[in-house]
């Protein structure tokens, strides 16, 4: 993912974006798979179901944890009253239908409420993330919204008992590999001393406390820094989780004071195969090309590409190297694009969209999109698969046949498209 979800997934303007488990209105968003060193990790084909018991299951597992390491004791321990978890297996099998766009996600990503709230975490912990800032060389305004949009602050990350929800996904999931490789590295953490098993609680996929790291992701770069002896992202003061975020975001080449993304204004005429996310340009070699600062003043120097998450009737904007590095975190660009916009404005630096977003769009469904990429596929222009997530592939497929029939090759799905799409096929 797409983003392994804690609740439900819609697709937001075509990204995979998941909801729930942190405050109402508050939510997740995901696109492509990404690394497994992220917090959270990618949604593997489904497996094959079992034909074993719970219990028969367990015992075989049992001794593959034994095999790795993890003492009879702490695996008897943690299982303890462990089970088959049902909610687990309904969202772990959810397929999102209906879609919600990008600003609607931003509106609520980067709303009122969580930017009073974040500046006045910001402000509470100021000493802490002036130490954390100084040690892992990060922009802490962008940790603080890291941590708003996983938990809204830490107000909800999760009650499902970790252990028992990986077992789940291990035993009887769509993703049993992911599901065992992480429940081994639950109880590293538990053997480790980092937190007692009753204690380790997260999302329904196993992402866990204040900024939701998954297992495998905490034991590579999870960071004591109260000194206590523990990496403990699930405690009331949050200094290991912001600790260990910047921590990661510094692992994945943070650049401090570097701009994340800037906010464009294209000239007329410009050439959209341009804006793939893939062309690189200095900030000076895009002006050179017409583009200016949306809000005044000299485009943010620095290699960045161009992105237009809305097509040619939205806005555009020149995403930097801190912006992929936020995107290792969780691999959507709405996901970048708010933890940069919030991080601005907890820091009083502006905020929001100075250009308009196409609002009366509405973006295409699963089945829509399936269709999509079906008929795209028909016409010679393959989308490597018929999924219904409009990833990198299916863009590619996309900007070809606009281009070819003479429409503007931004690459935005949209119900215009798909009637475009339709009539070609006859």
């Amino acid at each position: 993912m797409a983003r392994i979800p804690r609740l439900p997934a819609m697709i937001v303007g075509g990204l995979l974006m998941a909801t729930g488990g942190c405050a109402p209105g508050e939510a997740r968003v995901a696109e492509s798979p990404t690394p497994p060193a992220r917090p959270t990790a990618p949604t593997p084909a489904a497996e094959p179901a079992v034909a074993e018991s719970f219990e028969e299951w367990r015992e075989t597992f049992r001794a593959r944890a034994l095999a790795q390491g993890i003492r009879g004791d702490v695996f008897d321990s943690a299982f303890a009253g462990v089970g088959v978890n049902a909610k687990v297996l309904e969202l772990d099998a959810f397929q999102p239908e209906f879609t919600k766009p990008i600003w609607e996600y931003l509106d609520t990503a980067v709303s009122d409420t969580r930017v009073a709230n974040g500046q006045a975490k910001a402000a509470l912990h100021a000493n802490t993330l002036s130490r954390i800032g100084a040690t892992y060389g990060v922009d802490t305004r962008y940790v603080v919204a890291i941590w708003g949009l996983e938990s809204a602050y830490g107000a909800n990350f999760g009650s499902i008992p970790v252990v028992e929800s990986l077992a789940t996904l291990a035993y009887e999931g769509r993703r049993r590999s992911f599901g065992e490789e992480q429940l081994i590295a639950a109880l590293k953490i538990i053997q480790a001393g980092d937190i007692a098993a009753e204690r380790m609680v997260g999302s329904w996929a196993g992402a866990m406390g204040h900024t939701q790291f998954i297992p495998t992701s905490f034991l590579a770069y999870a960071v004591d820094f109260t000194g206590d002896g523990r990496r403990d992202v699930w405690a009331s003061d949050p200094a290991d989780a912001l600790a260990s975020t910047a921590n990661y975001l510094a692992k994945f080449g943070w650049r401090k004071g570097a701009p994340v993304v800037a906010e464009v204004v294209l000239p007329a005429g410009f050439d959209y195969l341009m804006a793939d996310g893939s062309t690189k340009r200095d900030g000076s070699a895009w002006a050179a090309l017409g583009l200016a600062a949306a809000g005044g003043g000299a485009i943010p120097s620095g290699e960045a590409t161009l992105i237009v998450p809305a097509g040619a009737n939205g806005p555009a904007f020149l995403a930097y190297h801190n912006f992929n590095v936020i995107k290792r975190y969780n691999n959507a660009t709405s996901y970048a694009m708010a933890v940069s916009m919030l991080g601005d404005a907890i820091e009083g630096r502006g905020r929001g969209v100075v250009q308009a977003w196409p609002r009366g769009d509405r973006p295409l469904s699963r089945s829509e999109t399936q269709e999509l990429q079906t008929l795209l596929t028909a016409l010679g222009y393959d989308t490597k698969g018929v999924d219904g997530i409009v990833g990198p592939n299916s863009r590619t497929a996309i900007r070809s046949f606009q281009r070819a029939k003479g429409l503007v090759p931004d690459g935005y799905v949209s119900q215009a498209l798909l009637d475009a799409v339709r009539a070609a096929g006859g």
